[in-house]
This record gives C-alpha cells, structure tokens and sequence, in this order.
C-alpha cells in the first residue's frame, strides 16, 4: 500500500513539473514602465526584477518644438529609490523618448541644427542620469521623412558611443495583407528604412500588436465572430516573418501587450459589420466587466481572453433572455444573440465586444520568438494590472 502511494505521490509531481514546451522562456525580457500608471509600474517591476534584463523608462516624450519633457515627476525619493533597487539587481535601466506628431518630426530631423541639437539633448539625458542607452520611439512619421529619420539614427549612433540604441518601430505587413488588388497603391511608400534602422540600431522592437481590423486577410479568415484582436499569434508570425527579411533575429525584440480592447460591434443581418473602439482595458478591470454582467470569458482563435456582453444603458439587454444558438463559442454568447435577432428582423444591433492579450496570449508570442532565435521579448505595459500569470512564463 506505501509502495502504491508512493508511486501516485510521484506521478503527481510530474504531472505539476512543465514539459518540454511549458519550460520557461530563455530569451531576454524586457518590459515598459508607463508615466500614467508609475507608481504601480515601479511597484511590479521591481517585485519581479529577478524576470527582467531591461526596464524601459515610458516617461520620456518630445514636444513640437523638438525638446524632451519628463511626463511625470522623477524627482522623487520613490523615483530614485526605484532607479536604485534596478540597478542592485544588475536590470538594464534605458529611457523611452516617444514622439507622436509625424509633422513636428519631420521638421526636426530635416533640419540639421535642430536634429543636432536633439541628439545632444538625448545623449545629456543618457549620460547625466548614467542610462545604459536609449530607447527611440518616434511613431506616425510622414514617408518623406524616412532618410532624415535614418540620418538621424546613424548620427545618434554614433554620438551614445558604446551606450546601446534601441528602436521600437511600428509593425508591417506584406502589402496583400494590407491592400485588396483593386486597391493596391502602385507605388507603397514607408516611413522606416528597416535596412538603416537593423544597420544603425543595437536592439530592434517590433510593436507586434494594436493589430485591430489591419489584416484583410486573417480578418476573412476569423469571420463569424467579432474580430478585432491586439495581437492575433498567426498576425505576429507574419509581421515577424517579414520584418526578418532585414532584421537580425538576435537583435530583435518581440514586442507583446498586456492590455486589451473594449468594442462596440454593430450586427447587421449574416455579419458583425462595423467597430468602434470604446476603450482600452487591464485585466482586472475586465473580470470585473466579465462578472457584472455574466458573461463567460473564452478564448479567441486568435488566442486571446473575449467576453461579450449588452451594456447596462443598451435597449438590447432584454435579448440576453434569449437562448444561445448552437455552435457558440464560449465568450462570444451576447454576439451570438445579437446577430441571431439581427439576421431575422433585419435590425441593426450593437453589442460590446472585449478581447484582451493575457498570459495565455503572451505564451504564443514567446513559442514564435523561440521558433525564430529571436533576442527577446519586451512587454508593454508593466503597471501592476497586467496578468500575473505572465510572469510564471519566465
């Protein structure tokens, strides 16, 4: 009998020991630390500093004029404290300098004086706060700027020495994916050299997610339910396949959210015809949804969490005492009744659609950078309300 318990007791703990593809991620991990939630942001990352090789300071922005502004205050003993602990515990501590306006860009990296006197400005910032380098992230640039912004990153290169220069570009598809035949522009134009940007940059991060309705073709492929992911796996794979065409896989990062999408979905009769974006939602926040109005969370064929509901305000609630049709999959029931009532009176129906990247996402999105040696992955965002499952992935 000892003999028997014995043998169950240890087939149990093999059972609770990960396989072979449930070991934990071996590349690099890095993660976005965002001024409007910073307090909670230091707060996770330092309590799981022992996952993380580099912390990225989101605080950092460039107005018009072309001048870097702190978006919080960092002249706090929190702040210092924080910048302290990283650095006892060997994470790579690098700014994040985002700019947002295409035409202020343009104006700036076009101009000689002025491009100089931003890149003095950032390699001040980098050496009077002993950064380990910086992070440019420059998004919504015109396609005339693409030299300058290349001009930029070999002087800026060349100006941080041995600090490192990252990039955080934005993700790009294969123009079919993009662009139906009878739309396809003859000429397609871009606003980053990815041969420049690999040739000039120590670390590259893709922005593999706000995918939404970009891909034409995954979306015909995932019809018949509300679709509208931040990051479909079979999307990433894509953009990763592509930008490896010019980007060195080992200084490539894959960047992964931890954030999701709330949607108005208007339900036409056969389909769920248009989305309005509502608002952008954490995890806990959506379980809080997710229970208020009983509705079941599931998982998306794109691998994501996804709940559907009729919010408290909407005349169409009452259709929640309708049957859910046959074949539903689990999360999708409230759209699944509005496009039945739809698809027999002829009426247009909105319904709220969530999807969300969790750690189930985010364990996809590790398998495809493992599958192409990619340097690592870097989680936007880290503010204390991303799901904490994501770090038993590391």
């Amino acid at each position: 009998m000892q003999k028997y318990i014995f043998h169950v007791a240890l087939l149990g703990m093999l059972a609770l020991m990960p396989t072979h593809a449930e070991a934990a991620y071996q590349g690099q991990v890095a993660a976005w630390v965002p001024w409007f939630q910073l307090e909670e942001g230091m707060d996770s990352a330092l309590k799981n500093s022992d996952e993380l090789d580099t912390v990225y300071l989101f605080v950092y922005e460039i107005d018009a004029a072309g001048h870097i502004v702190e978006k919080a205050d960092l002249d706090t003993d929190a702040w210092e404290d924080f910048i302290d602990e990283l650095e006892d515990e060997g994470v790579e501590i690098i700014p994040t300098i985002s700019w947002f306006d295409g035409a202020a860009i343009h104006a700036v990296l076009s101009d000689t004086e002025l491009r100089e006197e931003l890149i003095a400005d950032i390699e001040e910032l980098v050496d009077d706060n002993d950064y380990d380098g910086v992070d440019i992230d420059f998004e919504q640039k015109k396609a005339e700027t693409i030299d300058d912004f290349s001009l930029f990153l070999e002087e800026l290169e060349d100006a941080l020495g041995r600090d490192e220069l990252v990039c955080t570009i934005e993700p790009r598809m294969a123009p079919d994916h993009k662009w139906r035949t009878d739309q396809m522009p003859e000429t397609i134009e871009y606003a980053n050299d990815y041969r420049a940007i690999n040739r000039y940059c120590d670390r590259i991060q893709i922005m593999a997610y706000d995918q939404q309705r970009a891909d034409i073709v995954i979306n015909e492929q995932r019809r018949g339910v509300p679709y509208a992911p931040v990051a479909d796996a079979d999307w990433v794979a894509h953009v990763l396949d592509f930008a490896l065409a010019d980007f060195e896989a080992d200084k490539t990062m894959l960047g992964v959210a931890t954030y999701g999408r709330a949607w108005d979905v208007t339900v036409a009769p056969e389909w769920y015809r248009d989305y309005t974006r509502v608002a952008t939602l954490n995890q806990p926040r959506i379980f809080e949804l997710s229970e208020k109005y009983d509705a079941p969370v599931g998982r998306t064929e794109a691998g994501e969490g996804v709940i559907s509901y009729f919010p408290e305000d909407s005349i169409y609630k009452v259709l929640n005492s309708l049957p859910v049709p046959a074949g539903t999959p689990k999360g999708f029931e409230a759209a699944a009744k509005a496009l039945f009532f739809s698809t027999r009176t002829g009426m247009e129906v909105p319904v709220r659609f969530v999807t969300w990247s969790d750690a189930s996402a985010i364990a996809d999105k590790l398998e495809i950078a493992e599958e192409n040696d990619l340097r690592g992955i870097s989680i936007f965002k880290v503010d204390g309300e991303e799901d904490p499952a994501v770090w038993k992935l590391f």
